[in-house]
Order: structure tokens, then sequence, then C-alpha cells
């Protein structure tokens, strides 16, 4: 199989994660779809090192979450690359459409935690998706003491939030 078609199933089998971070990340359409875009970027330069030892998921969480941070913190709009996110299967608003059919509580936890800094909003997305700590220190580079307390932190403080809006 070409190196492009692979990633292009494999990109296809784990698209939900770039639309998690992206929905996560940003608040409007628009910037989703260019979140989205500047990802499978990085995740097609990138491609020609992947080391299949790793899930790809991990891998492409790792890439992911590092382009959604860079992303957030910077206040200027790059000139990107044209790329068609349809030319590999991916549809934005089949994300949008997924999310918004979320139960009211699901709603109150994802604006939550889209209001977290950038990095525990991170911590928080690789938990939730069931990473353990050690894989979440590996793909963040922390040590797994420091995201094991940085989760607890989060999951107390959203717990309290949650409460105090539900």
């Amino acid at each position: 199989m070409k190196q492009q078609e692979a990633f292009i199933e494999m990109l296809a089998t784990h698209k939900r994660i770039l639309y998690k971070v992206a929905y996560s990340y940003c608040r409007q359409k628009e910037d989703r779809a260019d979140l989205v875009q500047d990802m499978v970027l990085h995740l097609w330069r990138a491609y020609p090192q992947f080391d299949e030892r790793v899930l790809f998921s991990t891998w492409m969480y790792k890439i992911a979450m590092n382009v959604a941070i860079s992303h957030y913190r910077s206040e200027s709009k790059k000139l990107r690359e044209t790329l068609s996110l349809e030319e590999f299967g991916l549809d934005v608003a089949q994300a949008d459409h997924l999310m918004d059919g979320q139960t009211e509580n699901m709603k109150i936890l994802e604006q939550l935690i889209r209001e977290l800094d950038e990095l525990n909003r991170g911590l928080i997305l690789l938990f939730l998706d069931g990473y353990s700590n050690e894989e979440i220190a590996s793909m963040m580079g922390l040590t797994n003491s420091n995201v094991s307390t940085r989760i607890n932190r989060i999951k107390q403080k959203l717990q309290t939030q949650f409460l105090e809006r539900s």
C-alpha cells in the first residue's frame, strides 16, 4: 500500500481525535476547520517518521495536541498551505453535528473543559479518552507524578464547577 493511502486510511479511522481536539480548542466552526487542516498538515509532514511500534492514535494525539496548543497560543493567523480536508475524508460539519447532539450535561462539561488553560485541557482530554498517566506524560512531556497530580486537581475543579452550573 502506498504511503499516502496508508496515511489516509489511518486518518479516517482516528478522525474523531482531530474533531475532539479542535472542538475543545476553537469555538468558531471556521477556526475548527483551520485547526483540523493544520493538524492534518503536521501529521502528513511527520508521517514519514511515524514509528509503527507506537499506536497511531497515540502518535496522532500527541501531534494534534501540540498543534492545537500552538494554534491556541498564536495570536496572528499564519498563511497556510491549501489543503482540502475532503481529500482526506474529513468533514468538520459532521463533527459539529456529532458534538451538537450531546446531552445538556455533556455540553456543560465541554464548556468547562474549554475554559481550562491549554495544558490542563489537553491533559483532561487525553485522560477522558482512556490514556494512562504514563502515556499522557510521554505525549505531553511531563512526569508521571505531575500528570497524576494535575489530573486529580482538574477533576476536582470540574466536579465543583459542574455542580455549580447544573
